[in-house]
């Protein structure tokens, strides 16, 4: 399996992700083909190789009405942009027309980037991914500043700049064609920065707001600035299926990222692009289970959606009998170490249980990917899993398909076919 590792070892940025990306070999040309399908006009990029502390590496730079945009103060384009009144909801959508002009700066919502993308002529899969970055980027901006996503404008995710570093990067990765995205611990800086809002801490709120619940860990050098952008991290946690050492592999091209600030140290970001075998692999989950024999179904459900929501890994329900043959309901729940906490809150609080119990565990599970397929409904999702060798003889590969269901959810709502339509249609396109 052909796998992709993002080595975090100065931070991530957006540009700095797509500059490694491009550094691993990536056809320029057919880069910014891809590119221009995004239907934004007035910026250029510039890709130039460049030597950092003696090591060569790839600058990639958005170059906005005649002059570049510096990356180094990117956070100060990822907030929420308030002048002390509301804009006007009628005024949204101004510049909906097929070519988005950068000179123009207009504050967008999230439902504003949606239009942007989806009216381009992008692949399903460079929508799917860019889509995903930028509702991390959203939800992030809406708990700093305590606003809905409707409610919340943003400078950021506006900015031209960012549209291109977020859509760029899924591009890369769709050129590379990798069977999965692993990531190193991430590092950033500490002290304070200067950004739109004044003197904020390092990591700066958005991106401790990615952090929060996410498992991802963090490590703190001792160099005074930020080394993290929002823009950076949405991407590295949209795209990356786990953190840590580097997995083992055969070496096939590695890529630098040069970043825009000096920090004393060799400010890059490395991707290295290697063959691993495709294998099951362990790792370290929480169950939570309650016994719980006075709630109602409704209510159940309800708790149910309210669990997979806070980010349970899985939620089930299992038919019991308890003392003097009480009918009930095990409710088990599945979840990352540190999360077992706010899950277990929202089963007290939502069901008639007074106690749960809290086992820690290993789970087993084959690494998979993630697939857009398009069919005649629209674009999908698949997760995608491949056994090497299941019968070491022969070597014979086990394949196993299974479409996203909210996707498919999606379609069937739309196109008003039925649901098993549109998963046979997902499923036999992927088969292509």
């Amino acid at each position: 399996m052909r796998v992709l590792y993002l080595d975090c070892f100065s931070g991530i940025s957006g540009d700095m992700t797509v500059a490694a990306l491009l550094d691993l070999g990536l056809d320029e040309v057919k880069f910014r083909g891809e590119l221009a399908k995004l239907g934004v006009a007035g910026y250029s990029i510039e890709v130039k190789k460049k030597l950092k502390c003696g090591i060569l590496g790839t600058d990639f730079d958005v170059v906005l009405g005649g002059h570049s945009h510096e990356h180094e103060h990117e956070h100060e384009h990822e907030h929420e942009h308030e002048n002390g009144h509301e804009h006007e909801h009628e005024h949204e959508h101004e510049h909906d027309d097929a070519h988005v002009h950068a000179g123009e700066h207009v504050h967008r919502n999230l439902h504003d980037i949606e239009k942007i993308i989806n009216d381009s002529s992008l692949s399903a899969y460079v929508k799917t991914i860019s889509l995903k970055i930028f509702r991390e980027v959203a939800l992030a901006e809406a708990s700093v500043h305590g606003k809905t996503l409707e409610e919340v404008h943003f400078h950021e995710v506006g900015a031209i700049d960012s549209i291109v570093d977020i859509v760029g990067a899924a591009i890369c990765l769709e050129m590379l064609a990798v069977d999965g995205v692993y990531a190193s611990a991430l590092h950033d800086g500490q002290g304070t920065i200067e950004c739109a809002h004044g003197v904020m801490p390092v990591p700066v709120p958005a991106v401790m707001a990615m952090l929060k619940d996410s498992g991802i860990p963090l490590v703190i050098e001792d160099v005074n600035t930020e080394l993290i952008t929002p823009t950076g991290m949405a991407i590295v946690k949209s795209i990356a299926q786990s953190f840590g050492k580097m997995p083992s592999m055969e070496v096939e091209s590695i890529g630098y990222g040069l970043g825009k600030r000096e920090t004393g140290k060799f400010n890059a970001l490395r991707a290295v692009v290697g063959e691993v075998g495709t294998r099951a692999f362990r790792e370290k989950v929480v169950v939570i289970e309650s016994n719980i024999d006075n709630t109602t179904p409704e209510i159940m459900g309800y708790t149910v959606e309210r669990l997979l929501d806070a980010g349970a890994l899985d939620v089930y329900q299992t038919p019991i009998y308890m003392k003097k043959n009480r009918l009930a309901t095990l409710l088990g729940v599945i979840c990352k170490e540190g999360e077992e906490e706010s899950l277990a809150q929202i089963i007290l609080s939502e069901t008639g249980s007074i106690g749960v119990r809290i086992h820690n565990c290993e789970r087993v599970i084959l690494e998979r990917t993630s697939v857009a397929v398009s069919t005649e409904f629209g674009d999908a999702c698949v997760k995608k899993t491949t056994i090497k060798n299941v019968q070491q003889r022969t070597g014979t590969n086990c394949t196993k398909t299974a479409p996203e269901y909210e996707d498919c959810r999606r379609l069937a709502i739309e196109s008003g076919v039925p649901l098993r339509e549109v998963y046979k249609a997902v499923i036999d396109g992927s088969a292509l």
